[in-house]
C-alpha cells in the first residue's frame, strides 16, 4: 500500500508538472530533440523569458520527467524516457 501511494504521489507531479501549456510544450519538444541547454529550448519557444523557462525546466526535472546533464557551465536537457513512458505516454507517441 505504501508503494502504491509513492506511486500516486509520482503521477501527480508528472501531470502537475505537465498540466501548464509551456511545460507541456518543452517536454514535446525534447521528446524529439534531445540534448537542448536552455538557451536553445528559448529560442525554440521564442515567447518565453529566460527566469521563466529555467523555472519550468526545474518543475520539469524535479518530478523526474526530464534528466540533465552539465557539461561545464551549459545543462542539457533530455525526456526520462523510463519515466515518461510510465506516466506520460503521450509525450512519446
Amino acid at each position: 500500500m505504501i508503494e502504491e501511494n509513492v506511486e500516486m504521489q509520482q503521477a501527480v507531479k508528472v501531470y502537475k508538472a505537465l498540466g501548464e501549456p509551456t511545460r507541456l510544450k518543452i517536454a514535446l519538444l525534447l521528446t524529439e530533440e534531445r540534448n537542448l541547454c536552455c538557451s536553445d529550448i528559448g529560442s525554440k519557444l521564442e515567447s518565453v523569458a529566460g527566469s521563466t523557462l529555467s523555472h519550468h525546466l526545474k518543475q520539469l526535472t524535479d518530478c523526474g520527467l526530464l534528466s540533465l546533464r552539465k557539461d561545464g557551465t551549459y545543462i542539457y536537457y533530455s525526456v526520462n524516457r523510463e519515466m515518461a513512458e510510465k506516466y506520460a505516454p503521450y509525450l512519446l507517441a
